[in-house]
């Protein structure tokens, strides 16, 4: 089984049933030493809602590691990207070659599919949600 994505954090606060988590994301240069003078190393720091019955074991300012498997990061890029550039190629081929409209025409098409394509994931939302799930660890 491939090892899952991890990243440490720090609880943030618990609920009953969940906690929350703020980790740090580095984009892939963040461990670069010369990412100050380059000013293209971007962190962003984030707050993840990890539903777990162990919520009540666990205390603000704690050190955890939050996981999550990669087959699940995999779908997330499919949903986000292939799926709204599939949209955008499918809509862009038939408006222009299929039903004869002007490229710029065509281009408005595919960028409303796209939007259009964004709303129904909006929409869906606590469907996908449901099949993502985190794990959490103390450090």
């Amino acid at each position: 089984m491939a090892r899952p994505i991890e990243h440490s954090g720090v609880v943030e606060r618990t609920a009953p049933d969940a906690v929350y988590v703020r980790i740090t994301s580095r984009s892939a240069c963040g461990a670069c030493r010369a990412r100050q003078a380059c000013g293209l190393a971007e962190t962003q720091e984030k707050i993840v809602a990890v539903k777990t019955a162990d919520a009540p074991h666990y205390a603000a300012g704690e050190q955890v590691v939050v996981g999550v498997r990669r087959s699940a990061g995999m779908r997330a890029v499919a949903l986000a990207y292939v799926g709204a550039l599939a949209v955008l190629l499918a809509v862009l081929f038939a408006a222009n070659a299929a039903l004869g409209w002007s490229e710029g025409a065509s281009a408005l098409a595919a960028l409303g599919g796209v939007v259009l394509y964004y709303v129904v994931l909006w929409l869906c939302r606590r469907r996908i949600e449901h099949t993502i799930h985190f794990t959490i660890t103390k450090i």
